[in-house]
């Protein structure tokens, strides 16, 4: 999917550099060595692609988004609301405020891509997660995009759409074929708690994932016909908890039916995603990938049963235009999700022997 469970050895080195202990290089050299031994670990699980696991990163998507011009930290936190079996949790990292015009300066994880592409094995594809560009806008809203800088809105949505385009062209140069960007919006939004959230920041909650979807079909126009591009979307993924629950069915037409990208990697693991039925909407020359075997937790899928919801999930998509895998990162944040390294690897294992028996290798 994208981020990998973080090794110890990586953890510490993050909080020594952090606390001033270890400087750059060191806490660089400790990340390569980490990122070479989790390329080895997704080749020995059977993957073809492969990811750095994130492994740079504090989280999925805010180490992105504060590089970009014209985005800053803010002195407020957000403040957003995780649940699990055992009960809740607040996750609250620092929010962010456009406080400029919003461009790039250069390109985002550039010597990211390049480590891991001239690392992986000859057939190996290095794949690149980024967020989406919705993620930009959605935590904070209007409140956090400066009016002095942006009275109107669409200038700021036209900006942003540029600056990722820019990106999108960048990392094709640097060799990029396989780029993914993660969403958690358009999942969100299925939930009417959700809608609710973004009518009480004084966002429209009716038309919000057309304006998401828009702005990403924008940022992607002209793309490299060499150049894959599909996107994730979840609901919430801190530490083996989530934030929000409901069918695709609210956004599954103006979603699948719009927005230009290869395929949807889609949550599925359990009850809170719905059932298959808003797949009917997905065009005959995209892909579904079936987020069916879940992160959040250690138990391995029965595999009857990983099959038994391909072919249900095949009444709506072709079987040929399905796939298979995680439905989520193992470890969105740096803090992981409660699972070992060993569950981990039985996991990609699962799928991809799943994934054998049902196309045959293809």
């Amino acid at each position: 999917m994208g981020s990998l469970l973080r090794p110890p050895v990586l953890r510490d080195a993050r909080r020594r550099h952090e606390s001033g202990e270890i400087g750059a290089e060191q806490l660089r050299a400790v990340e390569d060595d980490a990122i070479r031994d989790v390329i080895k670990m997704q080749k020995a699980a059977g993957l073809s692609s492969a990811t750095d696991g994130e492994f740079r990163r504090g989280s999925w998507h805010m180490d992105f988004i504060y590089a970009l011009g014209g985005v800053s930290k803010s002195d407020q936190r957000l403040h957003v609301k995780f649940h699990n079996l055992a009960g809740d949790l607040e996750f609250s990292p620092p929010g962010l405020q456009v406080d400029g015009k919003v461009r790039l300066d250069e390109p985002i994880f550039a010597d990211h891509f390049r480590f891991l592409q001239s690392h992986v094995d000859p057939g190996v594809t290095p794949k690149l997660t980024i967020p989406s560009p919705s993620m930009v806008y959605y935590r904070g809203g209007r409140a956090a995009v400066s009016e002095s800088v942006y009275p109107d809105l669409e200038e700021f949505f036209a900006d942003l759409s540029a600056a990722y385009k820019q990106q999108v062209d960048a990392v094709h140069g640097l060799g990029c074929r396989y780029l993914q960007l993660d969403d958690t919006s358009l999942a969100y939004l299925n939930d009417p708690a959700q809608r609710e959230l973004v009518a009480r920041m004084g966002g429209d909650p009716d038309t919000q994932h057309l304006r998401n979807i828009a702005t990403m079909n924008a940022a992607l126009e002209g793309r490299p016909g060499d150049l894959t591009v599909t996107t994730h979307l979840c609901r919430g993924n801190f530490r083996s908890s989530w934030a929000a629950e409901g069918s695709y069915e609210f956004v599954a037409e103006a979603l699948f039916g719009e927005l230009a990208v290869d395929g949807f990697f889609l949550e599925y693991d359990d009850e809170r995603s719905g059932g298959f039925e808003p797949l009917r909407f997905v065009p005959k020359d995209k892909k579904v990938v079936l987020g069916l075997v879940t992160t959040k937790r250690p138990e391995l899928e029965d595999p009857d049963v990983l099959v038994r919801r391909i072919e249900e999930a095949s009444q709506y998509v072709d079987i040929d235009r399905l796939c298979l895998s995680p439905q989520c990162g193992f470890s969105s944040t740096e803090e992981g999700n409660d699972l070992t390294a060993d569950d981990q690897l039985r996991k990609l294992e699962l799928i991809v022997a799943t994934a054998d028996r049902v196309w045959g290798g293809k």
